[in-house]
């Protein structure tokens, strides 16, 4: 992590893509889903954030379950998730920010084997990470013009589905992005990983799907139910989100299922406006 190359890369402001090396626009932000800041583009770098005073953040956010974020929030704010399983540790999306103290973090709690993100707003400085932990992401190949930074050690994937490990499989539902992944852990009541490709509402009674949260653009009817149709085949009890304490705790296929016909019943014009 003292190699100056590497922390003096580029950083959105914004959403907190990391590139390879210094540009003037941010391909991430000028996607219709996300945005640029009316400030305009804005960059930083690892250097820079260490310098403004930002730091790590563990919680446990549920069984085998630890939150991994940044203090103070920075970006986007998402939180990634270090799944502890039987056959080893998984990161679940990334943060933009890594610096020495969360790597010994990671690795008193056994490394990380495996890196798996939902989509670009989340790719942030996922290198850095695989880097630090020697592991490979995986992406799906639909997103690969999204990556900011390639390198040896992202592997793409293709399909509706990777079994990445007998407990562990990546799904790829179809809407927010087409090469957007949840996570399915089939271990004990199984649970579902979502970020915002399945949204948790502050009301964990609920989930959403949308096209552009950012932008507050729905997606399309037809790309919600099947993906409901599709995630309907795995069972979960849990629904884990992309922020801090946003997890459904219990009948995780039942608030997915009931989330998406009111979806539908609203988009398709069933229930009469106000």
């Amino acid at each position: 992590m003292a190699d100056t190359a590497v922390i003096t890369r580029p950083i959105c402001r914004t959403c907190g893509t990391q590139y390879s090396g210094e540009r003037a626009d941010c391909p991430v932000c000028l996607d219709e889903r996300q945005y640029v800041s009316p400030a305009g583009q804005q960059w930083t770098t690892l250097a820079g954030l260490r310098e403004e005073g930002h730091s790590g953040r563990f919680a446990e956010q549920g069984p085998d379950v630890l939150g991994v974020g940044v203090t103070p929030g920075f970006a986007i704010g998402q939180r990634a998730l270090l799944l502890r399983t039987a056959a080893g540790n998984v990161l679940w999306d990334c943060v933009p920010y890594l610096d020495d103290a969360m790597v010994r973090a990671v690795e008193e709690l056994g490394g990380i084997d495996h890196i798996a993100i939902s989509h670009p707003h989340f790719y942030s400085s996922m290198v850095e990470w695989a880097h630090a932990f020697d592991a490979p992401v995986h992406l799906h190949e639909a997103d690969r013009q999204w990556v900011g930074r390639p390198d040896p050690a992202v592997r793409f994937w293709s399909g509706r589905a990777l079994q990445l490990t007998d407990e562990l499989t990546l799904i790829n539902p179809g809407v927010h992005f087409p090469g957007s992944a949840v996570l399915h852990w089939s271990a004990g009541d199984g649970a579902l990983f979502t970020g915002d490709v399945v949204n948790v509402c502050p009301d964990s009674r609920w989930v959403t799907l949308m096209y552009s949260y950012a932008n507050h653009i729905p997606e399309r009817p037809q790309a919600v139910r099947a993906a409901a149709d599709l995630l309907a085949g795995y069972r979960f009890e849990r629904i884990y989100g992309a922020w801090w304490d946003r997890v459904v705790t219990r009948h995780g296929n039942e608030v997915l299922a009931r989330s998406v016909e009111r979806y539908l019943r609203f988009e398709i014009g069933a229930v009469p406006a106000d």
